[in-house]
């Protein structure tokens, strides 16, 4: 039975891009690494461990013989973490390691789902095109407003969601979102990703930044209205069944 790691880095929106390729380089056994935060969403490995917890940023700088024996167990290794690092890289080769390294930041010339897309497709898989979670059917009756994203920068002011709230409103009722980091008094949170997920599956409409949450909504095909302020839509929009994304200037002093 082939045994495959994949360690894929990166935020919550890197890694949702990416799940079409991530899922179809399963193997018998897959097990993913990734940021603590998307754990709950490797869901269709068979293990998954945050990069914080695997060890794997002592290897090449300080006591890892525990971290180099669990790479040993597999017997093949895609990583998008230590593309852009050759001593690492160097590191790997020199104890014959299984890596295999691919490029983590798309190349601006499509959709990052693509690009990732075509990766996995490079190495003989098959993956969906669109970026799907699964989660319980529920009857969606409300609309989720979440304001936030990574850097200030990529927020749109908040008067625009006030407004979007205020419409929304007049015809549903309206939860706003925060993150666990976020400060926006009687918001809804949730404790990881795939709890919020099955959330937003209940959502009419979600209104938000080019953030992460504005992705996760999309995957479980709630219809999504994106804000954009500094980044490319074409390379990065949220991927879904109903997507529309909206240029929008962010606040200067936010």
């Amino acid at each position: 039975m082939a045994k495959r790691l994949l360690i894929r880095p990166g935020a919550i929106g890197d890694f949702i891009v990416s799940l079409p390729a991530l899922e179809s380089l399963r193997s018998d056994d897959t097990e993913v690494w990734c940021a603590s935060p998307n754990v709950p969403l490797a869901r269709f490995a068979d293990r998954a461990l945050s990069l914080a917890n695997s060890g794997l940023d002592r290897l090449g700088i300080t006591h890892a013989d525990d971290v180099i024996e669990r790479l040993r167990a597999f017997d093949d290794i895609i990583s998008w973490y230590g593309t852009n690092r050759p001593e690492f890289r160097q590191f790997v080769a020199d104890l014959n390691l299984p890596f295999r390294f691919l490029p983590a930041l798309p190349d601006n010339s499509r959709h990052a789902v693509d690009f990732y897309n075509h990766q996995a497709r490079e190495l003989g898989a098959n993956p969906h095109l669109t970026p799907a979670i699964d989660c319980p059917e529920v009857p969606r009756t409300f609309a989720a407003i979440h304001p936030f994203a990574s850097s200030p920068a990529k927020r749109a002011p908040m008067e625009v969601f006030e407004a979007a709230a205020k419409k929304l409103s007049e015809t549903m009722p309206v939860h706003w979102l925060c993150g666990p980091e976020e400060d926006l008094p009687g918001a809804v949170r949730f404790p990881d990703l795939y709890a919020l997920a099955c959330w937003l599956r209940g959502a009419r409409i979600f209104v938000g930044n080019d953030s992460g949450i504005s992705h996760l909504a999309a995957a479980v095909r709630t219809p999504v209205l994106a804000l954009f302020t500094t980044t490319n839509p074409k390379i990065w929009s949220p991927r879904g069944i109903a997507v529309d994304t909206v240029r929008s200037a962010a606040k200067a002093d936010r």
